[in-house]
């Protein structure tokens, strides 16, 4: 079917060289660094980031809201290329890891040069995984739930005008709490997230329980973990949770991808070809394993060749890539969390069995485990939006590559800036005393990076020892999981009423819980998972006590944009905007001043 012309005349023909032109331009130039120096803000100050994605959905809507329902496609291709701009913005934390290690950072191309090889190895490998973790499990991707939503809602006037109430009331809120919770003492004391807030109204109770449930038991844990020496008195408990946050998921994952290989080891022995594809989720697979061969092996040569790195470590972590591409990217579809910095700590820590012990090799090859998962997880999350949308996704592959290629100038560009405008940014935290850590700029990240690469002297078997512990309840709680719902017996009981609903939900919430839901309480505080939680339950509540009615007449509303996810999804993008607020502003005034 053709599309329709634009409402507006100075927009070129949707899929003309003159409309990738624009798109690409707007993404690439204006939304990708306006979210790169929000990144870059949140991950110098605070050691987190919020994705761009959100935002640059936003964003972008305005613009192609003159191409009509057509236009979420358009505005999908932009928000894609902004993210990974974004995305690779915020990694410029490695360079300062760099200085507090008294390292003198490399010559500037060499560092665009070694992350752009990273980021694009990053993009084909978040690729070969798209149709497990997004067209087989269906994964919900709460912010890419949020970003098909938005721009559902912004290109479409009659969508728009049936959830411009709910959207618009959440987006409020959103700003309004991301604002106030850095202002007002009693919220940064229970540390409200509005942004976790509406992730947990779009994942619901089943996911949200368990990551308190989860939460709670690791915090109870304390001491136990003091008493056989995995945590040392005053210690927080993540510190060793999140080592079996990620055994969980990996124990999970084992069960789940043997059982993909086996389906599809089984329709080969058939001789079944496989299902057709719609034409907007075709790809060519040889190509992409050939893009992954090339520039995993870009990776490896770029870091020994120029960066002068051992190329058995390299190696190393460009496979350890493959396992945690869909470690995270199962975690951040589940929960909207991505642990990049649990991925470059378990690389460094895998590494040290191996004999390493020189800390700036950790960090190099380290850096080849953050900068992938987070380019290859939003490559997944954009693929869930696509996905929702029915957005070609060749051609969002291409807007991430270009993206990507910006990202990689802007982070060596965006944390020259920074450590110029904020010289506390260059005092190696890790050696201050409590009294003297900057206030405003705690770059937990970093600091978490150059605190274990000085370990690396000081071997700790009890860390390899939590991953293997989370490993196998993981993978025993799946197992148990699966037998269960495989059962014609149980699924009979599901279906016989509401004791078979509440029995069903119990043991999704309560009893047997998903390893991945699980795993949320691993990876952050403990007021967190209980922003998380607190949002699904409220969403579950909701939805099952006050099941709304369409009114005569009225556009059916698609089943997934249901008043809880529009409203979350509000408060995610609320919640991006005020960090672009705050980020913009205090980088003005610094070099204002």
């Amino acid at each position: 079917m053709t599309p329709a012309a634009p409402r507006w005349g100075w927009l070129p023909a949707v899929g003309t060289w003159k409309y990738h032109a624009l798109l690409a331009g707007l993404g690439i130039f204006v939304l990708g660094p306006l979210g790169g120096v929000s990144a870059s803000y949140m991950n110098f100050s605070l050691g987190f980031f919020v994705g761009g994605q959100v935002l640059a959905g936003i964003l972008g809507s305005t613009v192609t809201f003159g191409y009509g329902a057509e236009g979420k496609h358009g505005a999908n291709y932009m928000q894609t290329a902004a993210a990974s701009v974004a995305g690779m913005s915020a990694m410029g934390v490695l360079i300062q890891a760099m200085v507090w290690m008294g390292l003198a950072p490399p010559p500037l191309w060499q560092l665009v040069l070694y992350m752009l090889c990273i980021g694009m190895f990053g993009v084909g490998v978040g690729m070969l995984y798209t149709p497990l973790l997004v067209d087989r499990m269906q994964l919900p991707y709460p912010s890419g739930f949020a970003v098909a939503n938005i721009l559902r809602a912004l290109t479409d006037p009659v969508l728009l005008r049936q959830s411009v109430a709910k959207l618009g009331g959440g987006i409020a809120a959103g700003i309004a709490g991301g604002i106030a919770a850095g202002k007002v003492a009693f919220l940064g004391a229970i540390e409200l997230s509005t942004s976790t807030l509406g992730v947990g109204l779009i994942v619901g109770a089943r996911i949200g329980i368990p990551a308190i449930t989860s939460g709670l038991l690791f915090w109870a844990l304390v001491p136990f973990f003091v008493s056989i020496g995995w945590l040392k008195e005053g210690e927080p408990f993540r510190k060793i949770a999140f080592l079996i946050a990620l055994g969980l998921i990996m124990g999970a994952a084992i069960l789940d991808i043997a059982l993909v290989l086996k389906e599809a080891a089984a329709r080969l022995r058939r001789g079944e070809a496989p299902p057709p594809q719609a034409e907007w989720k075709r790809v060519n697979t040889a190509r992409l394993v050939a893009w992954v061969a090339f520039w995993g092996a870009g990776v490896v040569l770029t870091g020994h060749f120029v960066l002068g790195q051992p190329v058995g470590f390299l190696a190393f972590a460009v496979a350890l890539v493959f396992v945690f591409a869909v470690v995270n990217g199962i975690s951040q579809g589940i929960s909207d969390s991505n642990p990049i910095s649990s991925a470059f700590v378990v690389s460094v820590v895998l590494m040290a069995a191996l004999g390493l012990k020189d800390p700036i090799v950790g960090l190099m090859a380290g850096t080849i485990l953050l900068v992938s998962t987070s380019i290859a997880c939003d490559m997944q999350q954009d693929r869930s939006t696509g996905w929702r949308l029915g957005t070609n996704r060749v051609h969002q592959f291409r807007y991430q590559v270009a993206g990507v290629l910006m990202g990689a100038i802007l982070a060596v560009g965006f944390a020259t800036l920074f450590m110029k405008a904020y010289p506390v940014l260059l005092l190696d935290q890790t050696v201050m005393k409590a009294g003297e850590q900057p206030a405003e700029w705690s770059s937990a990240m970093t600091y978490k990076f150059v605190g274990v690469l000085r370990s690396l002297t000081d071997d700790q078997p009890h860390q390899r020892t939590a991953i293997l512990v989370g490993i196998a309840i993981g993978f025993a709680f799946q197992v148990s999981r699966k037998l269960l719902k495989a059962s014609a017996r149980w699924q009979r009981f599901i279906a016989s009423g509401r004791k078979g609903f509440v029995a069903d939900f119990l043991v999704d919430a309560v009893f047997l819980p998903s390893p991945y839901a699980s795993s949320f309480g691993g990876f952050v505080n403990l007021h967190t998972s209980l922003w998380f939680g607190g949002g699904g339950i409220l969403s579950s509540f909701l939805n099952t006590v006050f099941k709304p009615r369409p009114k005569p007449g009225a556009k059916a509303m698609p089943e997934d944009m249901s008043t809880t996810s529009l409203v979350g999804g509000g408060l995610i993008a609320g919640d991006s905007l005020a960090a672009l607020g705050i980020g913009v502003a205090g980088l003005a005034t610094t070099l204002l001043s």
